[in-house]
């Protein structure tokens, strides 16, 4: 579960290497965020020379918690981390290849370029 203040790590190639949730879209009186769900972030760390400058704020979609995801089918999936991938407005991912697993619930989400 992710809340504001935590710091998370990047899963695509945009450049930023980690970032601190600042606040959850979707309602006021969420307190947690959880995989799936859209964020907002500011970048505390990036990669020298990109678009991507430190104290930039952006949108990002979750992609692995260390809280478990639990399937229709039973199956429970938890990661060692959380990372998150970086998205525009129409909730495409702005890096060009993901360096992690997804969960197959996310390709639908997340990654709609790529198919």
């Amino acid at each position: 579960m992710i809340r504001p203040q935590t710091h998370l790590n990047v899963a695509d190639n945009n450049g930023a290497r980690e970032l601190m949730c600042i606040q959850i879209i979707g309602a006021s009186n969420r307190k947690y965020a959880r995989i799936g769900d859209v964020i907002v972030a500011v970048i505390k760390e990036a990669i020298p020379n990109i678009p991507l400058k430190r104290s930039n704020v952006i949108r990002d979609g979750i992609v692995r918690s260390r809280k478990q995801l639990k399937r229709d089918n039973s199956m429970i999936i938890r990661y060692d981390d959380y990372a998150i991938v970086i998205i525009n407005q129409e909730g495409n991912p702005k890096g060009t290849y993901i360096f992690s697993v997804i969960a197959q619930e996310l390709r639908q989400k997340f990654i709609k370029e790529f198919h």
